[in-house]
């Protein structure tokens, strides 16, 4: 009994990160290309660093031949490569390495994590537009406007920041309403707006035109600003 628990230990352990067995599916491999990289690592661990077809089909249930086509397959996907090594004696010997298969899992793990960031950015983004729309509008928007901030931003594609932007302009305009703050941002979208910069100039530029357009030609040299109606254009 002893000298089995003896054995059992002298297996070793291997050390595998538990994001391999939550991703391998995202990384397109199945649980029989996975349980042969494993077995391709237990053996590295052991020293055997170039196991053969028939070595590794021995721990599985596949076929020597289903394995060495497996083996193929994980080189030609990236998931495994054969490399050059030298003994102390300088002899030159072939060795598997799973490096390719930690890149690939590290390179989806930052994928995901700058998705997650993205996404909980985005929505603080929306939480704060909701915020600045209801503290404007001195209450609690309605289903019906909620749903319209969700369209500018889910349908029409429009930044938060733009949308701000739009408030401010309607907030400065006297014309408090989301008839209006559509209107500003269809006009936006229709002229390329995409940034807060070119919001600010547009609106500007708009202004003196009205500017130009209302006053007699005498008094257009200094005008007062008027703020440009979006509903009427």
């Amino acid at each position: 009994m002893k000298s089995n628990v003896i054995a059992w230990l002298d297996e070793g352990n291997i050390t595998v990160p538990s994001l391999l067995f939550s991703e391998y599916r995202n990384l397109n491999l199945n649980e029989t290309e996975l349980v042969l990289l494993l077995n391709i690592l237990t053996f590295l661990e052991k020293g055997n660093y170039f196991p053969t077809p028939e070595e590794l089909s021995r721990r599985m249930t596949i076929t020597t031949a289903e394995c060495n086509d497996m083996l193929r397959r994980l080189l030609q996907r990236g998931f495994l490569e054969i490399i050059d090594q030298y003994s102390n004696d300088g002899i030159r010997f072939e060795k598997y390495s799973i490096k390719p298969l930690w890149e690939r899992l590290v390179e989806l793990f930052l994928v995901n994590h700058q998705l997650q960031v993205q996404e909980t950015s985005k929505k603080t983004e929306e939480m704060d537009l909701y915020t600045c729309f209801e503290k404007e509008f001195g209450r609690p928007l309605s289903p019906f406007e909620c749903e319209s901030l969700a369209m500018w931003m889910d349908d029409d594609h429009h930044d938060p920041v733009i949308i701000k932007a739009a408030l401010r302009e309607a907030v400065m305009s006297g014309k408090l309403n989301f008839r209006y703050i559509d209107r500003i941002l269809f006009e936006w979208k229709k002229n390329g707006i995409k940034t807060l910069d070119q919001a600010k100039n547009h609106g500007r530029k708009f202004r003196q035109k009205q500017v130009q357009k209302n006053l007699p030609k005498e008094e257009a040299h200094n005008p007062s600003v008027p703020f440009y109606n979006w509903l009427e254009n």
